[in-house]
């Protein structure tokens, strides 16, 4: 399934957990990397106004459908595509990683949250090895020296598998810098997944997430930082819809 925003084409090409399985493996034992994305309504929002943010989804290796409205446009379009969020690619990720000797790492939030996120997953997911915790500190930039400092830091640990949990742009933007500096880590956008593992934010109950409400509950959450967010990615739904309709029956 394949999106525009600010002129540039983004394409969903991971259908499905299988897929992202088997990708992910083949990465992992050749010695390669990959960066991995997941699209949203709020990505496309930022996407369509920022140059550099386009640059670094020009760079993601892998991009999954984050959101009921992507599954949904993917429908409409005739492309079809399983919701695949950040948030539950942790614990599949974790035990692939596990399975193939791969260490991790994990890269946001702050420090209190990581140390507890740690404890949770790798009490979810026996053998696990985090080896490397890092928070940046406040104001933290993605594209400068510190950044490349930080990337060094986990290429030095061995970590071949990094979630990062930095928030769009700066999770995404990190991860293309990081494709050239440490090719052999995979880089993992997860956005708020970490603070949900260490109790940190409080995720949608499932039957929330079974309704597509999840949305609604993160808004009503904390509704001054993200109803504006919100209402961005309401605007630019329309014309995403109607060009999924116009691409239905197209090869």
């Amino acid at each position: 399934m394949q999106f525009v925003a600010g002129g540039q084409a983004i394409t969903i090409n991971v259908s499905d957990l299988p897929a992202l399985q088997a990708e992910v493996t083949h990465r992992w034992q050749t010695g390669q990397g990959f960066a991995l994305a997941t699209l949203n309504l709020d990505h496309l929002a930022k996407l369509a106004g920022s140059a550099s943010f386009r640059r670094a989804y020009a760079a993601q290796d892998l991009v999954t459908a984050d959101g009921n409205p992507i599954v949904w446009m993917g429908r409409i379009a005739g492309r079809p595509v399983t919701l695949l969020p950040g948030s539950d690619l942790i614990l599949p990720l974790a035990e692939w990683a596990v399975a193939q000797g791969v260490a991790v790492g994990m890269l946001g939030s702050t420090s209190a949250s990581l140390a507890r996120a740690a404890s949770a997953l790798t009490a979810a997911v026996p053998g696990l090895r985090v080896v490397a915790q890092i928070a940046p500190p406040m104001g933290f930039d993605p594209e400068s020296a510190g950044a490349d400092a930080v990337l060094d830091q986990l290429q030095a640990a061995d970590v071949r598998l990094c979630f990062l949990a930095l928030g769009a742009p700066k999770q995404e933007s990190l991860a293309a810098r990081g494709r050239t500096r440490t090719p052999r880590i995979g880089f993992a956008s997860i956005g708020a997944g970490l603070d949900f593992l260490s109790g940190t934010q409080r995720r949608a109950p499932a039957w929330v997430r079974r309704i597509a409400m999840e949305w609604v509950w993160r808004m009503l959450s904390n509704p001054r930082r993200l109803a504006l967010r919100y209402g961005h990615a309401a605007l630019i739904l329309p014309g995403h819809v109607l060009r999924s309709v116009g691409l239905r029956g197209k090869s």
